[in-house]
């Protein structure tokens, strides 16, 4: 007979408020697959919107609580931490998951009544997909998705151990890897964006994981306030640490899109259904940088020497690829694409002050571009031919004289990315240069407002051709958007002009939330 001696076992120790954001976003995802599972078709969709734009709300809710009550804990057995940055990141991100939603929701656009195939799984042009779109199947899988997804954007910078990082990564990314091949219309091109985000993600996760276990054999441990005292109490430089923070770089910066980690973009934007695109270009940069900031401060500061380098050549190099690059594309999306790896290095500046001044200027920065991001993509769709959404720029000639509102958005969209004055973007370079001066990279600086010279040209070539080209007379016709849209590109246009006319609110509340819990 076998006896079992008793063991003690500790309850982990779990704050559910400090936890309640994610809690509320996952288990709204998990109500949204029983809702496919249990509810008619004739009624999933509306059943779906409302629970995923309630779920996003009752999550802000949970963040505007937890911040107004100063909330600042490491829970989850060291797990999760929730501070300043991690609020912030995850009250921007719900915010502009909502947007995203409301172009998800949007039916009045496209003729076919839905931006999204019928059914992901059947090939393209086959029976199966014409008997799908002949009985009227709306996709409504993409809310589940876009909620999980959601979570992994939440838990992202809340990771304080990089196993939990890992899982966040994951979880944000797998779903995105399904909604980029969901496009109704250019079908093939949106499951060759799938598939080469899937590979290149998958590679990039690979490297994750060699930089977390080299990370892991030099301090023995995967929480990072252990790996900072161990890096503290290291005397020289151990291989496995360098090494494990080169592989821990290259996977976060390709969720930055910073070069030459940046291939996967332009072709993955494109291809996607643009409600997709703009959720991946908005809410995913905002989570990892919010994950590049806590493991780069808090686990690595005390090496920044090394890193640091390294870090200033991938910031400069972004910025001129992105910049130079753009300026040759032809196609809207494409160019909106170069444009987010342009603004990946613009926010690295920040990021490279390594002090107070840095964080709050980048996550000010990551707010101004999320919500110009969201409105400009939203825009992309409203433009319209036979085929779909027009996006090669010479369609776009003339556009003002068709829809003067339409263009005129579009046109503030372009000189906020391009950081002209009295708009969000010009606030946002303004701080994170200015951050990198006071901390000591004032080349960084003088390299961004070079490269931001470059990236004004072919912003300010579009509103040239919206409003002072003659328009085709075949050309491309702008449709009349639901409430949903117009509510995204109003939202967009308020947030761009309040930040660059008066943005103090934000900087102050940035520069209280820019303190790291340890």
């Amino acid at each position: 007979m076998i006896v079992l001696a008793a063991a003690s076992f500790q309850t982990p120790s779990l704050d559910y408020g400090a936890l309640a954001p994610m809690l509320v976003v996952f288990a709204a995802a998990l109500v949204s697959v029983l809702v496919e599972a249990f509810v008619s078709r004739r009624y999933r969709a509306m059943v779906q919107q409302a629970i995923a734009v309630a779920g996003l709300i009752a999550a802000f809710v949970a963040v505007v609580v937890n911040a107004t009550s100063g909330t600042a804990a490491i829970t989850a057995e060291g797990a999760v931490a929730v501070d300043g940055p991690t609020l912030f990141i995850q009250g921007t991100v719900l915010l502009l998951s909502l947007g995203a939603v409301l172009l998800m929701s949007e039916r009045s656009i496209d003729p076919s009544g839905d931006a999204f195939a019928p059914t992901g799984s059947a090939v393209p042009g086959s029976d199966d997909e014409r008997e799908a779109a002949t009985a009227g199947w709306r996709q409504t899988e993409i809310y589940p998705l876009t909620l999980f997804s959601v979570g992994g954007m939440l838990l992202l910078p809340a990771s304080n151990d990089l196993l939990t990082l890992f899982v966040a990564i994951e979880v944000l990314s797998l779903p995105l890897y399904i909604l980029a091949g969901l496009a109704r219309r250019r079908r093939l091109i949106s499951q060759e964006a799938s598939l080469k985000y899937f590979v290149l993600g998958s590679f990039s996760s690979a490297f994750l994981l060699f930089g977390i276990a080299y990370l892991y054999g030099f301090s023995g441990s995967l929480e990072l306030g252990v790996i900072a005292s161990s890096v503290g109490s290291t005397v020289g430089r151990d291989p496995l640490l360098l090494i494990g923070v080169a592989m821990m770089a290259v996977g976060l910066l390709f969720k930055v899109s910073a070069a030459p980690f940046h291939s996967w973009t332009p072709d993955v934007y494109q291809g996607s259904p643009t409600a997709v695109t703009a959720f991946m270009a908005a809410g995913t940069k905002v989570a990892a940088f919010g994950a590049l900031l806590r493991v780069f401060y808090v686990a690595l500061g005390g090496v920044r020497w090394d890193w640091r380098p390294m870090m200033w050549a991938i910031a400069i190099l972004t910025m001129v690829v992105g910049s130079v690059l753009a300026v040759t594309q032809t196609d809207v999306k494409r160019l909106l694409a170069y444009s987010s790896i342009a603004h990946a290095g613009f926010i690295l500046v920040g990021v490279l002050a390594i002090d107070r001044a840095g964080v709050s200027s980048t996550l000010f920065y990551l707010v101004a571009y999320g919500f110009t991001t969201i409105g400009a993509f939203a825009v992309v769709t409203l433009v319209r031919d036979s085929a779909g959404e027009a996006t090669h720029l010479s369609q776009w000639a003339g556009l003002a004289r068709r829809s003067p509102l339409v263009a005129s958005a579009f046109a503030l969209f372009l000189l906020a990315l391009a950081g002209i004055p009295l708009t969000s973007g010009f606030t946002g370079k303004f701080a994170v240069f200015s951050a990198a001066i006071g901390g000591g990279a004032a080349p960084l600086a003088i390299v961004g407002v070079l490269a931001s010279a470059v990236a004004a040209f072919f912003y300010v070539r579009v509103i040239v051709l919206m409003f002072f080209s003659e328009p085709a007379p075949d050309g491309p016709t702008v449709a009349v958007p639901s409430a949903f849209t117009t509510a995204a590109v109003t939202v967009g246009v308020v947030v761009t002009v309040v930040l660059g006319v008066l943005p103090q609110p934000l900087l102050d509340l940035a520069d209280r939330a820019a303190v790291f819990v340890r």
